[in-house]
């Protein structure tokens, strides 16, 4: 029911998820990161839990490997459960349960990890890495990019209503926290639209959040 994409930027330090589903919502669910520690997507029969505990264990100390098990370790039904890490040094891990739906697979790249399960092909998750590593750019254009060669490459078995993309930086906050949750067409390309409408503006926010004095203008009616 998902596929993903899971990444760091060397440069940057950023972390980043994107992801697309056929179910309803998946950025609400399935997406979870921490700023200079990690990022986690728990996906398949989604225990969004696992994210949360998992990103805990890494910021104790636990190499991405461990910190998953310790994860799974708290819950009953792992079997169902697909989930990918990758640390702020770009060591990863994953797990597919028994019960993981349909073709199912994982491909690690440079400073990124896809997985997915109900797939076309298990080429499609292949396809999102080596996109991943040739692009260049803002992570969350990557991340972006990454998907939509997932989904060319075949995507899901059947049609896809729901696609995100979150990122986190140097801040307590995340600078990308974007979501199509339901597109009877084509969530992904309307995700691809909404990145393009804020990448021009997440600087200006970011101004606004950290010194409101040296921020551009609002560009509301009565800020003249």
């Amino acid at each position: 029911m998902t596929f993903s994409v899971t990444a760091r930027c060397a440069e940057t330090g950023q972390l980043g998820i994107a992801l697309s589903s056929s179910s309803i919502a998946v950025g609400s669910r399935c997406p979870w990161l921490l700023a200079g520690v990690g990022a986690v997507s728990s996906q398949n029969i989604t225990l969004p839990a696992l994210g949360q505990i998992t990103l805990a264990h890494l910021e104790g100390g636990s190499l991405p490997e461990a910190a998953l098990c310790k994860a799974l370790a708290e819950d009953n039904f792992s079997q169902y459960r697909q989930v990918t890490v990758i640390d702020a040094s770009g060591r990863t891990a994953s797990f597919s349960g028994e019960k993981t739906l349909g073709t199912h697979h994982v491909a690690e790249g440079r400073d990124c990890i896809a997985a997915g399960n109900m797939l076309a092909s298990r080429e499609v998750v292949s396809a999102m890495v080596a996109t991943f590593e040739r692009s260049e750019g803002e992570l969350a254009a990557r991340l972006v990019a990454a998907l939509q060669a997932g989904l060319q490459a075949g995507g899901e078995a059947g049609p896809v209503h729901s696609a995100a993309v979150k990122v986190v930086d140097d801040y307590s906050w995340p600078v990308v926290d974007l979501r199509i949750d339901w597109s009877e067409t084509d969530p992904i390309g309307e995700l691809e639209t909404l990145w393009q409408a804020w990448e021009p503006q997440m600087q200006a926010y970011l101004v606004r959040a950290l010194d409101p004095r040296e921020a551009p203008g609002y560009g509301v009616p009565g800020d003249e």
